[in-house]
């Protein structure tokens, strides 16, 4: 009984020795910059940057394939990953953006075909008849956009359409990718002007859907004076699409649309956050306007 217990014991040690020995022979050094790097980022491993997590993309930074400013939720990062580099972050780091809805029609202006009772998700919902609003394009309004943003920034407001507070939008794509009705877009911040309708079907089948659908009357397009906005068409339909690299937030569109689905938002700052309640009369700094819902 002794002998094989002392004989397991030496076995352990050569053994324990072997694996030592091998450990240091064999490992593989990790770059301390990678660690850096995956410590400034955010952790949300939401993939906007084409890499599989934020350690994915750290790890790709230091081998060279990939550059400073590809992580969105990260704003300003780049310039500190420069740092870590020992390079210069790239001057563009390109406008912050935030997702737009893409559709208007919430319980008040769109019709509905049918009541829908099932589990409360866009593509189940898409599964019966292509949803319960006669609109085809638009938003389904189950709120599936609001389960994948990893940051929060999406609550269904009470017209059964989701409401994207710019304070904690990153544009990280995350809901843009997954929207089956494709009515989510980004946008850069500076952008105040949108067309909240996707429908391409004809004027009257459109408005008879929705209230304020696009009736394709190109008053947009004959007014826009920098040539911005133009009604598109492809196998579908057509409908009103904004170029935003044209558009100079002029307004003009708005003004002209007779069904008023072009919207013109308050410019989003820093400073100026969207509310969900009612005006704080009690702050002293509050001027009770509303505009902050």
């Amino acid at each position: 009984m002794l002998i094989a217990f002392i004989s397991l014991a030496v076995m352990g040690a050569i053994f324990g020795v072997v694996l030592a020995v091998a450990g240091k022979k064999f490992a593989v050094e990790i770059d301390p910059r990678i660690e850096s790097i995956q410590k400034l980022l955010p952790g949300a491993n939401c993939g906007s940057c084409g890499f599989p997590g934020c350690g994915g993309y750290a790890a790709a930074i230091v081998a060279g394939k990939a550059g400073f400013n590809s992580c969105a939720p990260g704003g300003g990062v780049s310039s500190k990953i420069a740092e870590i580099m020992g390079a210069t972050a790239d001057s563009n780091e390109g406008e912050r953006k935030i997702a737009q809805l893409l559709c208007a029609g919430g319980l008040e202006k769109a019709s509905f075909d049918y009541k829908y009772e099932g589990i409360k998700d866009c593509h189940a919902a898409l599964a019966q008849y292509k949803g319960p609003k006669s609109c085809k394009f638009g938003c389904v309004g189950m709120g599936s956009c609001t389960k994948v943003c990893p940051f929060g920034a999406i609550k269904m407001g009470p017209e059964q359409l989701p409401v994207i507070d710019a304070s904690l939008c990153t544009g990280c794509g995350v809901c843009v990718e997954n929207c089956p009705q494709a009515v989510l877009k980004l946008a850069g911040v500076s952008k105040l002007v949108h067309v909240r309708c996707s429908n391409k079907e004809k004027g009257k089948t459109a408005k008879d859907a929705c209230t304020v659908a696009c009736i394709k009357c190109k008053l947009c397009e004959k007014n826009c004076p920098e040539n911005a906005i133009t009604v598109i068409g492809d196998a579908n339909g057509s409908v009103a699409v904004i170029d935003y690299e044209k558009c100079t937030n002029c307004g003009t569109c708005v003004a002209k649309c007779p069904a008023k689905t072009i919207e013109q938002i308050m410019p989003v700052t820093e400073l100026c956050k969207p509310a969900n309640d009612q005006p704080d009369s009690s702050n002293a700094n509050c001027a009770t306007c509303g505009l902050c819902k």
